[in-house]
């Protein structure tokens, strides 16, 4: 076989994966996206060195156990599939970083994530969410999490104690008021857009804000900032030492 590191097979009408397919053994990278495939074969698991898989806008009805032994994989795609969970072998994708499975069924967050601290970045917008589990601050890898069009009626608190966070997403959920959010020191973006809340949480100064009213609190606190840098402006004048007189 020849020697590939790219298979690209998206759009085409697939009802299963060829099997010839798995056994491109140095294949890195899999596209089948948007192609109708229901499931996949047992064979997949001879592609010992994929690193990306893009399974987005197919019919999958679950994770097969055999995907869940590609040792070098970083990077899964299986947004807007017919997903109702994860099963208990995912965890064995050690090498894990990215993971986006929104656009599925998930009523419940798969637990199994929360054995996969190594995980950086979680898409898991428009699902069928209203909680999150108390031991999700167990993802210490985590810095992106997408959480828009869920079904949050109250703020996860969970997600106060997730201080590594970078990007957090929540727009388009029930959401009526938020915690002082601005101990999470590593945010750098909050989006609750589409919420029912009327103001936009505390956060700290270095986050931006995306929503209903941001736009104020953000001119509000940018307008704070320009006259503390006068008043320190002001202040630094006074403490420096006059100016020489020119010599004559």
């Amino acid at each position: 076989l020849p020697l590939i590191s790219m298979l690209e097979l998206s759009g085409r009408h697939l009802k299963k994966l060829p099997i010839p397919v798995c056994a491109l053994s140095t294949l890195q990278k899999l596209y089948i996206s948007g192609t109708g495939i229901t499931e996949l074969p047992e064979e997949i698991e001879g592609l010992q060195e994929l690193r990306i898989l893009a399974l987005d806008f197919n019919k999958l009805e679950e994770v097969p156990e055999a995907l869940c032994r590609l040792p070098q994989l970083t990077r899964l795609y299986l947004g807007s599939n017919r997903l109702f969970g994860l099963p208990a072998e995912f965890c064995q994708l050690k090498t894990l970083r990215c993971l986006w499975i929104e656009s599925n069924y998930l009523y419940h967050f798969p637990r199994v994530l929360l054995q996969m601290p190594g995980l950086q970045s979680l898409q898991m917008g428009d699902n069928r969410l209203k909680t999150l589990p108390n031991g999700l601050p167990r993802m210490r890898g985590l810095r992106g999490l997408w959480l828009y069009g869920n079904r949050f009626e109250e703020f996860p608190k969970p997600l106060l104690r997730m201080t590594q966070l970078h990007i957090l997403d929540l727009d388009r959920n029930k959401l009526t008021e938020f915690p002082d959010l601005s101990h999470l020191w590593r945010l750098r973006l909050f989006s609750y857009d589409h919420n029912p809340v009327e103001a936009p949480p505390s956060v700290a100064d270095t986050v931006i804000v995306v929503g209903e009213g941001a736009q104020e609190f953000m001119e509000a606190r940018e307008e704070r900032r320009q006259a503390i840098r006068e008043e320190l402006g002001v202040g630094l004048a006074l403490c420096l030492p006059p100016e020489p007189l020119p010599l004559q």
